[in-house]
């Protein structure tokens, strides 16, 4: 490292330089460019300039998704699992909102997705994951139900029917309806957990099952909210286990 005021080479990790004893520039050890000692951020990629007793410099957010180790053997893979994946959505969300202010926008959509949420809740589903406008959940796992797939479709039924009142409560207010989309599907899943952070662990289904669930969202087609009879689209093994009542 050249010294900018005497022009005396330093070694690598010195602050200050060994012949006038002026202060050295920080290299960045993201894109490497210099910047000066009292700096605490790259002026070329904002990157941190503190170091690290590595000599690295230390990245935010840097929490490797890694397999949470089970206490059982057995189960360091996952478990196998028979459950139901349900995906629902609010159709045209974009539309929806698309000029309305970020905070109009989330007063429109948040009681939609606690509706959602709370019919998933009712019949004790799992929630996975939820986005801005939808959320996917899963019956039968992590806590087993014989019934996860009457369950299922019972949730389906009961947030398609909650919705379509919310959508009628929008039109009186002299805003756009909104429909739903719900899809479902049985089959068999891996199931495991996954430490995403430090204190934040998910527990995520792997298998073709989940993603029928999801395609059944998008293949079955939207009805007006409210619908003549609250429906949602899933494949005939679900509909043929939720009338038997079993797995």
């Amino acid at each position: 490292m050249k010294c900018a005021k005497c022009g005396a080479d330093n070694r690598e990790g010195r602050k200050f330089c060994a012949k006038c004893a002026g202060p050295l520039a920080r290299l960045c050890a993201r894109c490497g460019a210099q910047n000066q000692p009292d700096e605490d951020f790259c002026g070329e990629c904002a990157a941190p300039l503190a170091q690290t007793p590595g000599g690295q410099a230390k990245k935010p957010n840097e929490a490797p998704i890694r397999i949470v180790e089970a206490p059982s053997t057995e189960n360091f893979d996952g478990e196998r699992k028979t459950v139901t994946a349900l995906f629902a959505d609010v159709k045209g969300s974009m539309e929806l909102i698309e000029d309305l202010d970020p905070e109009e926008a989330r007063i429109v959509l948040d009681p939609a997705l606690k509706l959602m949420i709370d019919a998933v809740h009712h019949y004790d589903g799992y929630i996975v994951q939820s986005t801005g406008d939808g959320i996917f959940a899963l019956f039968g796992a992590p806590v087993a139900h014989e019934d996860h797939p009457q369950r299922g479709l019972y949730a389906a039924l009961r947030m398609q029917e909650q919705l379509g009142r919310y959508s009628n409560q929008l039109r009186s207010q002299g805003r756009l309806p909104l429909q739903a989309r719900v899809g479902l599907n049985t089959g068999e899943v891996v199931v495991r957990s996954l430490e995403t952070g430090e204190g934040h662990t998910e527990y995520t289904p792997i298998g073709h099952s989940t993603s029928l669930a999801a395609r059944m969202q998008y293949w079955r087609r939207s009805v007006p909210s409210p619908p003549p009879t609250p429906r949602a689209g899933c494949v005939r093994a679900t509909s043929r286990l939720s009338r038997s009542g079993r797995r």
